[in-house]
């Protein structure tokens, strides 16, 4: 890979023995410092911690069967 013009132009000042501006950096450089977007593993699992908690249109997932004396099968 090719170096750049400004890599070369470092290197060539701390050859001749001047200040490389390099050092002049923030320790901040190498940090990351965007914030998330997406959610974390942790906070998708909390999402769904309570899962037949009532909904505003009253659908909550549970159901009720009943089944009547005459659709049972006797053997």
């Amino acid at each position: 890979m090719a170096k750049s013009k400004a890599k070369k132009l470092r290197e060539k000042l701390s050859r001749e023995g001047k200040m490389n501006p390099e050092v002049k950096r923030s320790s901040f450089v190498h940090v990351d410092m965007r914030t998330r977007v997406t959610k974390t593993k942790k906070e998708h699992l909390y999402q769904f911690k309570h899962k037949n908690h009532q909904s505003q249109d009253g659908n909550d997932g549970s159901f009720y069967f009943a089944a009547n004396d005459r659709c049972l099968i006797k053997i």
